[in-house]
């Protein structure tokens, strides 16, 4: 069987925040996309699955605080259509409420203004997504029981 290799994203109008993650359970950010061109963007998101032999997307579902699917969620609907159709992959929606918000908490207010240009907090927000997945799909391994002395 094949190992899992996992693209989290969060995706923007301006930019493309992504992480990775495989069967070890443990997301990491990746550079996020930010060219202005969004043929350009999309092209790159594509050589990245070809390069990191991707297995599952898994993207950031936005809905709204009520549950209910507003038009941000039907971007990311679509995204996910699109995606599956060009890739063949599988791709998972997931619940994104707050990720932006969580991935800026960690910085002052005064490097938010200057990062998010970079898509760091995109990265992040890519992280926290797929970590989320990773926890459902990966099972905890206990620890080894220690012999007695």
């Amino acid at each position: 069987m094949e190992p899992m290799r996992c693209l989290g994203i969060d995706h923007g109008t301006r930019r493309i925040g992504l992480s990775y993650g495989d069967e070890i359970g443990v997301a990491t950010p990746l550079p996020a996309l930010i060219d202005a061109d969004p043929a350009k963007r999309w092209a790159d998101l594509h050589t990245l699955i070809t390069q990191r032999r991707i297995t599952d997307l898994v993207i950031g579902y936005p809905l709204n605080m009520d549950d209910s699917v507003g038009p941000k969620a039907r971007e990311a609907e679509a995204l996910a259509a699109r995606l599956r159709a060009e890739t063949g992959l599988p791709v998972h929606l997931i619940d994104e409420r707050l990720t932006s918000y969580d991935a800026e908490s960690t910085m002052s207010k005064t490097q938010r203004r200057d990062v998010r240009a970079s898509g760091i907090i995109d990265s992040r927000a890519a992280t926290l997504i797929l970590q989320d997945y990773l926890n459902q799909k990966v099972p905890l391994v206990p620890p080894p029981e220690e012999e007695p002395a």
